[in-house]
Parts: structure tokens; sequence; C-alpha cells
């Protein structure tokens, strides 16, 4: 047991050694200055036309698309690096690159309410180069049984 446990980290030791050291966008885009403190001139601000969408009342089975408009009212470009659901239920999709200070973008989001049934309230979790760099959105409604 000592020996597979010694390899196990061995074998973790040597790959993380051996990672390719790039410097990564976030180091460059880094707000902090040389003090630590947080320059926010330096931070991009995503900011949202609305939060939360209530889809209303759909049948078990139908699926539901929504794209939620944002802006970013910062001074940098803005990296969305995940967009993450709380269920397999919905699928959400980030831009992949940058959006620029004054740009828009958009989070669409397509909730599957196939085997779902009664209120629904799906989360969507954003990662960003922002402060805080977490942002939540929600999906909200009620699925009903579909017509037999």
């Amino acid at each position: 047991m000592k020996k597979v446990l010694f390899l196990l980290l061995s074998s973790g030791l040597l790959a993380a050694c051996n990672q390719n050291h790039s410097i990564s966008a976030d180091a460059i885009q880094n707000p902090m200055t040389a003090d630590g403190k947080i320059d926010m001139d330096r931070v991009p601000v995503m900011v949202f036309e609305q939060e939360i969408y209530d889809f209303g009342k759909i049948e078990e089975g139908e699926k539901v698309s929504f794209a939620f408009k944002f802006k970013n009212t910062g001074k940098t470009p803005l990296i969305i690096s995940d967009a993450a659901a709380s269920c397999g239920c919905t699928v959400p999709e980030k831009p992949e690159d940058p959006i620029e200070p004054g740009q828009e973008g958009l989070i669409n989001v397509v909730f599957n309410s196939t085997g779902k049934m009664g209120l629904q309230n799906k989360s969507i979790t954003l990662l960003a180069n922002t402060i805080p760099n977490t942002k939540v959105l929600y999906l909200r409604g009620e699925v009903t049984p579909g017509k037999e």
C-alpha cells in the first residue's frame, strides 16, 4: 500500500514539474498593484440587463432558450473563463473571445424540461476576470404534465 501511494505521489509531482510555464492572460491582466491593492480601473465590469429569467409554465419535454445580455462597462477586456449550470438539463454557452470595454455579449442558455416536473430554479455560474470573480444567473419556471 505504501509503495502504491508513493508511486501515485511521485507521478503527480513529476507531472506538476513538467508543466509548460507560459504566461497566462490572468498574469498579464492582474488588477493588483505592487502594494497589493486592487486597481479598480483595471477590472472589467459585467452588467446584465437581467439576471433572472422566468419562463412561466411549459409542458414537460419542452426546451426553453434564453440569452442573458450583458455589457462590459469596465476599462479592460472581460474574459469569461467558465459557465456551469446547476443541472445537466441546463446548458450554458459563453463567449469564447474577450468582450472589449463598451461591448456587449450573450450567455445563451437552454433548459430541457424532459423528466422535470413542478417548480424549477436553475442557476448558471460564470467565472470571469471581474471582482468578485463569479456571477450567478437564474432560470425559473414551472413544468406541467404534457398532454396525452
